[in-house]
């Protein structure tokens, strides 16, 4: 057998009965064990005494098995019904959701292309849940209804993984079942044909000069062509170019035109070659024309996450060792700087000692089970034990949470991460404790998540309020990996140990190895030097894995089995102490004692022995406070004021700032600016009324990216100001405590605009009002300085205008109080000056008149005459109470 890649799968199968033969074998070839490893750790201790936890008995998983059928059943035919042929289903509204006939939600629609998204990465999963006359059917359907040509801009990215994966996927079963001779003898590969043509059209994405993909194309006109709408971007994620290899290698070696593994290569040569050489880390964004590092912060999730996995399984699918060698090397880099068990962390590229911020999102979920197939069994239970008490404690896995497991991001779009690591870490130990923890996530969904027509994402994990969304993964990831976690290998079709998973679960044959040669020009330079560890050369051995103790796993998760307080039972202490789980409270428990002036020290900084029964994530304190002398930093109140007609002033909405931007605190008067809603409302696309915007303060919706994201592209567009207002539903100030928006851990020194956030319930006024009024001007300032008497209702008075005779005024021969109007700065200005003289009256609302009093005001505007020159009918300056005569400046909110 002259292939290595060969050599592999042939022992992979021998390795439940003899490992030490594919350590004679091997010993000694670089990193050829890797791959083994995968199948070891899927097949090892599955014979194993003593396992943690109640045993699964047969029959409960059928059961468990059954109902995921039953789940995915409601799913896919809630889309079939309702949605397609449209790209994915509106499981509230029991609609397709058509790409130009819905709101538009930025980046997020950037993966419909009007092209059945949602079938077409199901396709597979149809026949790993063993429903194969559902398959020819939807195959029939893909080959008669779907369209590749439409003039639509997609995600590079996202159609690579999902449509180009998913017709690749299907391709392969299609043709597993027609030599089999039992079904599909009617496929003659139209799938790897239409495979084919994709990727034709994505090809012209990696017409860059750095050889990186642009981030997106349109499937019709390409890139640089003026109808493609595309090709200005200069930006692209590590994670959208690295994940790349494994669909264009696949279709390459399947179509045997090497272009698409070419291209797909080259890429991952940049990244690769683009590392900080110091830390042997990436970035997650990087210019596409030049290759440098846009952002510089560094971790396993959102933007590299499949950058990482790709390298692992291209070794894996392609035998080429330079994958693993890259990957080992990566790998190496993340244990020693991000991976501080159980967290994963973001750290800056250059500094990697410096951690860049104090959350974690979502999408790490998956690396326990990257983990896992490297064979580093431990850190991966740690994360993944992590992860679980996080969804015991949210229900889901939030978008983001921070490092003391608060909720950070609240959504949950049903992502499978979690679930797939959950499938590697049962295939690898054979411990059912992971089977309990499928059994949850399978209970969770029926309860939290599944409605009438589907399943909904969760928009907000604290209250449970749903999306009208179910993304194409959700039926193309999670129920092949629950319905995976609870079969036998007898069970399934095929051998599910012949494929492997792409990072959209797709399968593809690791025969593809043997099929065809790698590559042209598929050489690199010499890869560093990196410090062998245990399974760099060789398979690993039980021994290794689990020194003489069947409960290894156990023993492992028990040291964070209460991480986030949850389920934790009380014991007395003999230390008097306070214990503060971390989800006690909305902020923080310190923070929380800080703000009431106590200042809590924990026991284990303070010198003392940690007690018996403490654990990692709760505070237990001495029962010793000190009034605090210095205020800790607080988030300093916002508001935006609505002082156009016909509010004035009187509507005053608590805002919350930002960590960067202009600071409204130093700003004397604060920014005034008429209010426009962007295009689209997130502001995570481009933005399609820049020129609308320019000029004027720009309302954008909180979610789907960055907070300085969002700033930017307003700030490119022109606007001189932004308010976020919170996506979920009925938050408000009264309720929810302020907090200050945080930039995307680069430098946001570039957004000098002012940012103030707005929860729902405010910013529905704000809305509402802009809907009643085309035009509203606001008002964002710090709310202590507020404009004077704004939130009082004002009384009645009448006002008489005589005209006075020049010099009149300067000799004192006016009576009572009058008003003068001043021309400044190109805007009418209202100006008070008093000259009292004994026996001036004003008229009451009553009718009486009563001596007049400095500062009076009126409840509703003076007529303005049309044909006076020194007045402004869009003016509502003269409403304002005014300075004394001595102090000259124009209104506040003309600064």
């Amino acid at each position: 057998m002259e292939s290595r890649g060969h050599y592999t799968i042939t022992c992979w199968r021998q390795l439940c009965v003899c490992s030490i033969c594919i350590y004679t074998t091997f010993q000694g070839s670089p990193g050829i064990s890797m791959m083994l490893r995968a199948l070891l750790l899927t097949s090892l201790l599955s014979w194993a005494n003593g396992r943690e936890g109640l045993t699964m008995l047969p029959e409960e998983k059928t059961k468990i098995r059954d109902q995921i059928v039953e789940m995915f059943d409601h799913a896919y035919g809630s889309y079939m019904k309702y949605a397609y042929p449209a790209d994915e289903l509106m499981p509230l509204s029991c609609r397709g959701r058509v790409r130009g006939l819905e709101p538009n939600r930025g980046d997020i629609d950037d993966s419909l292309g009007k092209f059945s998204l949602t079938l077409v990465d199901t396709l597979d999963t149809l026949v790993v849940l063993n429903k194969l006359d559902e398959f020819e059917d939807a195959v029939r359907r893909t080959l008669r209804d779907v369209r590749l040509d439409n003039d639509v801009v997609v995600s590079v990215f996202e159609t690579n993984i999902r449509v180009l994966g998913g017709l690749l996927g299907a391709h392969v079963m299609a043709d597993m079942l027609r030599q089999r001779g039992e079904r599909m003898q009617w496929y003659r590969d139209e799938l790897l044909h239409m495979a084919k043509e994709l990727g034709h059209r994505l090809l012209p994405a990696f017409n860059t000069t750095s050889g990186l993909p642009y981030p997106r194309v349109n499937l019709r006109y390409g890139v640089l062509n003026p109808l493609s709408r595309t090709g200005t971007e200069s930006d692209t994620c590590t994670a959208c170019a690295g994940t790349m290899i494994l669909e264009f290698a696949a279709l390459s070696r399947l179509s045997g035109e090497a272009v698409f593994e070419e291209h797909a290569r080259k890429a991952l040569d940049v990244l690769w070659e683009k590392r900080q050489r110091g830390s042997d880390l990436v970035g997650t964004v990087i210019n596409i024309h030049n290759g440098d590092w846009v952002r510089r912060d560094s971790g396993v999730g959102a933007g590299i996450d499949s950058y990482y996995e790709y390298l692992m399984k291209a070794y894996i699918l392609l035998g080429d060792n330079v994958y693993l060698e890259r990957f080992n090397t990566h790998y190496n880099a993340i244990m020693k700087y991000i991976s501080q068990p159980p967290l994963l962390l973001n750290v800056h590229m250059h500094n990697p000692t410096v951690s860049v911020r104090s959350w974690m999102d979502s999408l790490l979920a998956f690396f326990p089970g990257l983990q896992v197939l490297r064979g580093d069994l431990k850190p991966a239970i740690e994360t993944h034990e992590m992860l679980y008490q996080v969804t015991k404690q949210h229900k889901f896995l939030p978008e983001a949470f921070t490092t003391e497991f608060r909720v950070h991001w609240g959504q949950h779009p049903l992502r499978p991460e979690f679930a797939e690591s959950t499938y590697y870490l049962y295939k690898a130990t054979g411990d059912p404790y992971y089977l309990r923890v499928g059994q949850s996530i399978v209970e969770k969904l029926n309860a939290h998540a599944r409605v009438p027509c589907g399943f909904a994402a969760v928009q907000d994990v604290r209250t449970g309020t749903h999306e009208d969304r179910m993304d194409s993964f959700f039926l193309a990831e999670m129920f092949k990996y629950l319905y995976l976690l609870f079969s036998e290998k007898n069970q399934l079709h095929f051998d599910i140990d012949e494929y492997i998973f792409t990072t959209e679960a797709h399968l593809l044959p690791v025969s593809l190895s043997t099929s065809q040669p790698p590559c042209r020009g598929n050489n690199t330079e010499a890869p560093t030097a990196v410090e062998e560890d245990l399974f760099t050369y060789s398979c690993p051995s039980t021994q290794t894995l689990f020194p003489n103790n069947p409960s290894f796993a156990k023993t492992i998760r028990d040291s964070y089995k209460y991480l986030t307080g949850v389920g934790r039972a009380f014991h007395a202490s003999p230390d008097r102490g306070i214990e503060l789980p971390l989800h006690d409270h909305g902020m923080e428990p310190v923070e929380f004692l800080r703000s009431m002036g106590i200042s809590l020290t924990p026991l284990n900084e303070a010198g003392e022995t940690e007690p018996h029964g403490a654990h990692e994530g709760v505070y237990r304190v001495k029962l010793v406070a000190e009034v605090t002398q210095t205020p800790e930093e607080e988030v300093v109140p916002l508001i935006v004021q609505l002082i156009s007609p016909p509010y004035l002033g009187r509507t005053v909405l608590t805002a919350g700032p930002a960590k960067f931007g202009m600071d409204l605190i130093k700003q004397e008067h604060g920014v005034k600016g008429s209010i426009v809603k962007t295009s689209p409302y997130t502001a995570c696309g481009p933005i399609e009324n820049a020129q609308e915007l320019s000029g004027h303060i720009a309302l954008a919706l909180r979610g789907d990216c960055m907070f300085a994201a969002k700033a930017r592209r307003l700030q490119e567009a022109g606007a001189i100001g932004v308010i976020f207002i919170d996506h979920r539903e009925g938050s408000n100030s009264a309720e929810t405590p302020l907090f200050q928006m945080v930039g995307d851990g680069g430098s946001t020194a570039d957004i000098t605009i002012p940012l103030v956030f707005l929860f729902s319930q405010e910013g529905a006024l704000l809305t509402s009002a802009l809907e009643d009024h085309n035009n509203v001007d606001v008002l964002m300032l710090p709310k202590e300085r507020q404009l004077d008497k704004a939130d009082k209702p004002l009384g009645k008075m009448n006002i008489k205008f005589r005209l006075a005779e020049e010099g009149e005024l300067e000799k004192g021969e006016a009576r009572g109080p009058t008003l003068k109007f001043v021309l400044e700065k190109g805007e009418v200005v209202l100006e008070e000056e008093e000259y009292r003289q004994q026996g001036d009256s004003c008229l009451t609302p009553g009718g009486d008149h009563v001596p007049c009093s400095y500062g009076q005001t009126a409840a509703s505007p003076p007529s303005h005459s049309p044909n006076d020159p020194n007045t402004d009918p869009g003016s509502q300056d003269s409403q304002v109470p005014q300075p004394p005569p001595t102090d000259h400046r124009p209104w506040a909110p003309q600064h």
